[in-house]
Order: C-alpha cells, then sequence, then structure tokens
C-alpha cells in the first residue's frame, strides 16, 4: 500500500491511500492525484482546492471519474495535526467541473496559519498549509515569492520545491503555468501529444502538471494568486485574435473558453472567478493588512491585436492613443485602485515586461509587452503619479531575471516614478546561460539582467522591500541548489533599485 507524502493518520480522517471500511467507493483508486492547493488570501480566510482525479491523464479529460456527483469533506485545522479543527464541512463535486473543489472559507482569524485537507471516495488527502491576510490597521512583514513560465518539456520543477522550502507567506504566479503545445525535445514529454485545443485536452495537460510532485509541494506550502499569460491558451494571442493559423481551422472563441473553463477547474480561484461563457475575470485586488495591496492584472483577454504583426521592430502604430492591452475599464479599475492608497505598497502583479526596452538604436521594440501600447502605459503612469503612488510592478513572461526602474520619461531620464522586478521561469528556455549580458545603454534604467532559471523573492515591511533574485544553475538535471544572484532594495515611498 502506498502512503502518500504530507499525509497523516490522525483525527477522524484515515491516512492517504487507506480505503475506509465501510466505504462504498472501495474500488476508486486514490483520487488526490493532483495535489492540493490554496489561494486568494483574505483576512478572515482563503480558497481552498482539490480535484478527484483516480486516472487523471485519461484522454477523456474526466480523471477516471464517473458522471456521478461525489462528496468531498474538508477540514482546516490550526496545527498540522488537526487536533484543534477551526472550520470543515462538505462540498459536492460535479463531472461538469471535472470534479475539482473550490472551497471558499471565511470566519477564520487575520494573520495566521491554518492546515487543511480533503476526504473522498475513502481516501484522504495529502495536507496543505495556508495563511490567512492580516487584519487591516496592522502591518507585519511579508514574505512573498514570484515566478512565471513552467514549460513542463524544458526542463524539472526544482524552483517550485525550493519556494516551497522557503516556507513564505504568499506565492504569484505570473502567467504560462502551461503550455498549449504539443509534444517535442525536452527531458520531458507532453500529453496530449498534439497542441491542445478542446475542453478535454485542456484538462489533460493541466493534470500532467499538477501531477508533478515538486509543483505539488509548492501549492501545498502556502496561498497562491495566480494570473494568466498567453499559453494557457495559445502563443501570443490577443483577446479573440489567433498569433497564426496553426493548428489550422476551428472556432477560437470555443477554443478559449475551454482554455478559460480548464484554468479555473485547476486554480485556488474564488467562485468571482468563474468562468461566464467565453470569459473570465482574472483581474482583482487582494490586500495585506495595511502593509501593501496586490492589483492583479490581466493582459490578454482584453487587448487589440499586437501592432505591425508582432514581433520586435519600429513601428508607429505602436504609439497609437487607440490602442490598449488592458481595456478601458481594467484600466480605469487599476487606477481607481491606485488612488485609494489601501496599504503602504502598491504592487501590480502583471505578464509583459513594462518598462521601455529598446532592442536597437533605431527604437525597435516588442510589440507584445508594454512597449507596444505606450499610451496605455503613459496613461497608468501620469495616473499614479497624480495620485501619490509609487508602485513596484512585479512581471513575468521574458524567461529571465531583469531589474527596472520606471522612469517618467525614458528619452531623458529625467526622474523615477516606480519599479520593475521581472522574474525569470521556472523551467522556459531550458538550463540557460549565466553568462548573458542583457543590459545596455540604450536602456539606462534597465539594472539587472540573468538568464537562469528560478523565481524572486521579496520580503516586505512598512520601510523597504528587500528583493533577492533567485537562480538554479539547471534544470534539466533534478533537484539543484538555489542560490542568490543579485539583491535590492527598494524604500517605501522612495521608488527605484538600490543596493542591500
Amino acid at each position: 500500500m502506498t502512503l502518500h507524502r504530507r499525509t497523516f493518520l490522525i483525527g477522524g480522517l484515515a491516512s492517504a491511500g487507506v480505503v475506509l471500511a465501510g466505504s462504498a467507493a472501495t474500488a476508486v483508486a486514490y483520487p488526490f492525484t493532483l495535489g492540493v492547493a490554496s489561494g486568494e488570501p483574505a483576512a478572515d480566510g482563503f480558497v481552498i482546492w482539490t480535484r478527484l482525479a483516480p486516472n487523471p491523464l485519461n484522454a477523456d479529460g474526466l480523471g477516471g471519474m464517473t458522471s456521478a456527483n461525489a462528496a468531498v469533506e474538508w477540514q482546516v485545522a490550526t496545527d498540522a495535526t488537526f487536533t484543534q479543527i477551526a472550520a470543515s464541512g462538505t462540498v459536492t463535486a460535479t463531472q461538469a467541473w471535472a470534479h475539482s473543489v473550490h472551497v471558499t472559507l471565511t470566519g477564520l482569524q487575520p494573520g495566521r496559519e491554518y492546515w487543511y485537507r480533503f476526504r473522498a471516495l475513502g481516501h484522504i488527502s495529502q495536507v496543505g498549509r495556508a495563511r490567512t491576510a492580516p487584519a487591516v490597521g496592522s502591518s507585519p512583514a511579508l514574505t512573498m515569492l514570484f515566478t512565471s513560465c513552467s514549460h513542463y518539456e524544458a526542463g524539472y520543477f526544482t524552483a517550485y520545491r525550493r519556494m516551497a522550502e522557503e516556507n513564505p507567506d504568499l506565492i504569484l504566479h505570473l502567467g504560462d503555468y502551461i503550455y498549449e503545445g504539443g509534444a517535442g525535445s525536452g527531458v520531458r514529454t507532453h500529453q496530449p501529444s498534439g497542441e491542445i485545443t478542446s475542453l478535454a485536452n485542456y484538462r489533460v495537460r493541466h493534470a500532467l502538471y499538477k501531477r508533478d510532485v515538486d509543483l505539488q509541494a509548492a501549492h501545498a506550502a502556502a496561498p497562491w494568486v495566480v494570473v494568466w499569460d498567453d499559453h494557457e491558451v495559445e502563443n501570443n494571442y490577443a483577446n479573440l485574435v489567433r498569433a497564426d493559423n496553426s493548428p489550422a481551422g476551428g472556432d477560437f472563441a470555443a477554443r478559449r473558453t475551454a482554455a478559460y473553463k480548464a484554468y479555473y477547474e485547476h486554480m485556488p480561484l474564488r467562485s468571482a472567478q468563474a468562468p461566464s461563457g467565453a470569459n473570465l475575470q482574472l483581474y482583482r485586488r487582494l490586500r495585506w493588512g495595511s502593509l501593501a495591496t496586490l492589483h492583479m492584472l490581466d493582459t490578454r483577454q482584453y487587448r487589440d491585436d499586437q501592432a505591425c504583426g508582432d514581433g520586435t521592430k519600429l513601428c508607429p502604430a505602436a504609439d497609437d492613443p487607440g490602442r490598449t492591452l488592458t481595456g478601458a475599464a481594467q484600466e480605469s479599475w487599476l487606477l481607481d485602485g491606485l488612488g485609494q492608497r489601501l496599504g503602504t505598497w502598491d504592487l501590480i502583479g502583471q505578464q509583459v515586461f513594462f518598462a521601455q526596452k529598446l532592442a536597437a538604436a533605431d527604437g525597435s521594440k516588442s510589440m507584445d509587452s508594454w512597449d507596444g501600447y505606450t499610451a496605455n502605459r503613459g496613461r497608468l503612469q501620469a495616473g499614479w503619479q497624480s495620485r501619490g503612488n509609487t508602485p513596484v510592478v512585479l512581471t513575468g513572461d521574458v524567461h529571465r531575471h531583469w531589474a527596472s526602474n520606471i522612469m517618467d520619461n525614458y528619452a531623458t531620464q529625467n526622474k523615477v516614478i516606480g519599479t520593475e522586478l521581472v522574474t525569470t521561469s521556472v523551467t522556459s528556455s531550458g538550463d540557460g546561460n549565466a553568462a548573458d549580458t542583457g543590459t545596455s545603454s540604450l536602456n539606462p534604467h534597465v539594472k539587472f539582467y540573468k538568464n537562469q532559471r528560478g523565481y524572486v523573492r521579496t520580503v516586505t515591511t512598512p520601510t523597504q522591500m528587500n528583493v533577492d533574485f533567485r537562480v538554479l544553475d539547471k534544470v534539466t538535471v533534478r533537484d539543484y541548489p538555489i542560490k542568490t544572484a543579485q539583491s535590492y532594495v527598494i524604500q517605501a515611498g522612495s521608488p527605484g533599485l538600490l543596493a542591500p
């Protein structure tokens, strides 16, 4: 009999892999193959998630479950041995949502650790650790890790294991949680083997990633806050516009609908984020007491198509004031939230490079970043300055660590108005090359670059943010140690990168 990691024979629930006596489902294989997760912390609770999938890679995307509903019990405790139960209940998992479970907890105490677990079909799940946000009016230090771009084939998820070992208060994932492409060359192989386009395909691909034990460890270690980028649907898509016609044919609106549904089914999101038809409102705000406000953006669902056919080029259309990356409603929502000044720090979690980054002296820029939507960026920068903000922008997408000062005017470099921290990938682009040089005199506000995989660690207090860019020497070999490549300090109310 196999016992799954981080499980206990305690309380009123049997250990993982053990069939409960008298259960009507004694023939069902262990259903918690995809682990457990928490997310969306508030001062009085958080979301806990799991999905019943005894055979998670079945081609029909249903995880080996029948069409029958399943009762899933859950417990939340103030101790890891579940001697002090804080909340418990039962929820119904249905085939319509791939037997996924999202429980939104309320009534918990602010600013403290909790542990949670599930029971269903005669089995007990792994145990997860979560934390509520501190109460408004308090500002304890926040240890937060963030990363992006976890391509299954490109390497092992060692970065996730190291994130779990840091025992953080919060983890952010800034997009490309899965990759949609067909099987290629790498240390591991995608399933299904072709590019995914259907709901069943997206469910199987999410399940493939979720089966990874290092990813499961990171989800079980701390609450997550997630946003997507493009690969959760299709590379470089914009709203309902495809980047190209490969694979050919099909209804892209239906494909995006399927991808969004599968994303929700596999993430610890609140019911407010449940998809409605082809849409899913992912932009939202979370408070960490009076210390920080997280403004989480969606820069894919509402954007105008990339200008001049995408790519990196000199493109006057990139400066068209009518073009948008966020959409008008999200732009207004962000500026309104920044104006509320709910915490000492305003943190903007989003997907693509925010600061200007010239690729050549002729002014060539990436059309897939904020450089391709300069008017939208300019309105946000002017808006936060008028509201007295100096935000820290947290970014993914580019498979490299970068650190930049955000300038009021990039041509004159006259005034620092914010700071951007760009995380590298979990695995995308493989091992990388620590000797690469990415900074340039064309971009004097860009201070740091590192082509290795890993994540960013921030420790934030009311007076300063300590930033560490964490890296792995290899991801094509399992279990490398983590180290810090570069550190910075950001002072509260005084934007810009300082030496520690």
